[in-house]
């Protein structure tokens, strides 16, 4: 799979909204065949700053999600709310779902 975190520093004024503001580029991306997840998360030490978690399948869905329709609209009407370039780590690894942490296992969960 593709697994890619991006960090996201929203302008203050849209930090709030931002779940509204990427709602229709959320929604539609986790409608993807290809997507895995898309979760968003807010900064528990800068308010402003959100941490998107994603995963596609493989290259092939990789490429449908940065060719769909919502990623162009989303490369237009997100960058205004934004204070500077989001930064990225993407990395190919050989799974296709999440592993259990099991230096803090919890008896019985799994």
């Amino acid at each position: 799979m593709i697994f890619i975190t991006a960090k996201f520093q929203v302008r203050p004024e849209d930090a709030d909204r931002w779940p509204q503001i990427t709602a229709d580029f959320t929604a539609a991306t986790r409608k993807e065949p290809g997507c895995l997840w898309f979760d968003w998360s807010r900064s528990l030490d800068d308010p402003d700053e959100y941490v998107l978690v994603e995963a596609f399948r493989d290259a092939d869905a990789g490429a449908a999600h940065v060719n769909s329709e919502h990623f162009k609209t989303a490369r237009l009407t997100l960058p205004p709310h934004l204070v500077r370039t989001p930064k990225i780590v993407n990395f190919v690894i050989p799974q296709d779902d999440w592993s259990a942490l099991g230096e803090m296992a919890v008896p019985g969960s799994d």
